[in-house]
């Protein structure tokens, strides 16, 4: 990975992650603050490249920042366990399968609600009945 020291710009393009973000990881304690140089520059290493990686690859994953904050707790403290990892994953897994089971009930509405509309310049709109509509689910 790193052959030497490199500073946040340079984590930021290597990895693509924004400097803002990196900035963010930070304060909020899932990076950890890079030693500095003498010239008060911070000096990240490949430690800090892994770990951001890490990050980054849980949040596409959807994993909040409180599951990865305990994922990367678990590693810190080099208490890692299978089964404490399979019971988060699982738990984020079955809520992902919630929101995929709330957008096909979405695209389904929305589909029918579409369907129904003339798209002519008429004062009714199916939508917007729908939309006022009390029985509305």
């Amino acid at each position: 990975m790193m052959a030497k020291e490199i500073t946040r710009g340079q984590l930021a393009k290597r990895s693509g992650c924004n400097i803002e973000t990196i900035r963010y990881y930070e304060k909020i304690g899932l990076m950890p603050e890079p030693p500095r140089s003498a010239s008060g520059y911070r000096q990240y290493d490949e430690n800090h490249e892994r770990r951001l990686l890490f990050v980054m690859r849980g949040r596409e994953l959807g994993f909040t920042i409180a599951d990865l904050t305990s994922l990367l707790d678990l590693v810190d403290r080099r208490a890692v366990s299978c089964g404490e990892v399979e019971k988060l994953a699982r738990s984020h897994l079955r809520s992902v399968q919630e929101k995929i089971s709330d957008l096909k009930r979405m695209e389904s509405t929305l589909s029918d609600t579409v369907r129904s509309c003339s798209g002519q310049d008429v004062p009714d709109c199916p939508l917007i009945d729908r939309l006022f509509d009390t029985e509305f689910n």
